[in-house]
């Protein structure tokens, strides 16, 4: 398969890039889903039809989730070619999407988050990673957005640090002050002992001097698991999801969390409020005394024998 998009294509990819300024994550993977799609069917993008499209979905056999990001990318790239009078109608316009299981996020309880942040603070890389750890569950940022903060970004007045999100869009988190504490403590006072005689305009940085990569923080977030004893796999994003369903468990509006998440629509958010009636369930059946007549009758029976 030729390697290359059609010019109409690659047109509308640099239009995410350039005007719609998507990350290079998000233009990669519409970039590598089209080329995916033009490979599978031998044939231009820009002369499918609507039942060549519905073909390719049924017979694919990547599971449901991978077959909505297809149709999202097709739907997406077509809306552009048809606005642009490069093609007359949207093919994908009638063809629904896949249901989705809807999978409830993965979090930590209160007692395992502090179990993660108890670490033992003797070298001024300790300082950092409970700096890191505390940030990150303490403002619910993603681990993208922790690693690109430069010193500019934090306002130790306003208590607050500034974003870039997905989209490019900026936003002002409010940060509490358990972690400022472990900010400051690690910027004024062991920050440039892991520097030792260079400069970096970002916040965390390595043993090196340079900024903080995901592979390096994966290894300190895995390192700090095993040694709190927690067996749950546990990635950034696990924090993120603390960070909302402690919130929402505590009274905090929905609407709150979702401005501080960045989510873009309120539906993105609401899938901490399955979370939380989950919890209320667990708990109802757990603690209310009526709410199984059958194991009530079992431990009843047993107790007879």
């Amino acid at each position: 398969m030729n390697e290359e998009l059609e010019k109409d294509v690659q047109k509308y990819l640099d239009y995410l890039k350039y005007e719609r300024k998507l990350s290079n994550n998000t233009y990669e993977s519409y970039r590598y889903n089209l080329l995916k799609i033009q490979k599978i069917l031998k044939r231009s993008l820009l002369t499918l039809t609507e039942d060549e499209i519905r073909e390719f979905l049924y017979h694919d056999n990547s599971n449901s989730t991978t077959k909505a990001h297809y149709l999202t990318v097709l739907r997406n790239m077509y809306a552009y070619l048809e606005e642009n009078k490069v093609i007359s109608k949207n093919p994908t316009i009638n063809i629904k999407m896949p249901k989705l299981a809807k999978r409830l996020p993965k979090y930590l309880t209160v007692d395992e988050v502090d179990k993660l942040l108890n670490i033992s603070l003797t070298k001024p890389i300790d300082y950092r990673n409970k700096a890191m750890l505390e940030l990150l569950y303490g403002s619910g940022i993603r681990i993208s957005e922790l690693l690109n903060l430069k010193l500019q970004n934090y306002n130790e007045p306003g208590s607050f640090i500034k974003v870039m999100g997905k989209g490019s869009k900026e936003r002002i988190i409010p940060i509490g002050d358990i972690t400022m504490h472990y900010l400051n403590l690690y910027l004024k006072e062991y920050r440039s002992f892991i520097l030792k005689t260079k400069e970096s305009d970002y916040i965390f940085v390595n043993y090196t001097g340079g900024k903080m990569t995901r592979q390096g923080f994966f290894k300190i977030l895995k390192h700090q698991c095993d040694i709190s004893g927690i067996n749950k796999e546990i990635s950034p994003h696990v924090l993120r999801h603390s960070f909302a369903t402690h919130l929402l468990n505590n009274g905090a509006d929905l609407r709150i969390i979702q401005e501080l998440l960045g989510h873009e629509n309120l539906s993105t958010t609401e899938i901490y409020s399955h979370i939380s009636n989950e919890k209320i369930k667990n708990d109802y059946q757990k603690s209310h005394p009526h709410f199984s007549v059958k194991e009530k009758e079992e431990t009843k029976s047993s107790s007879q024998e």
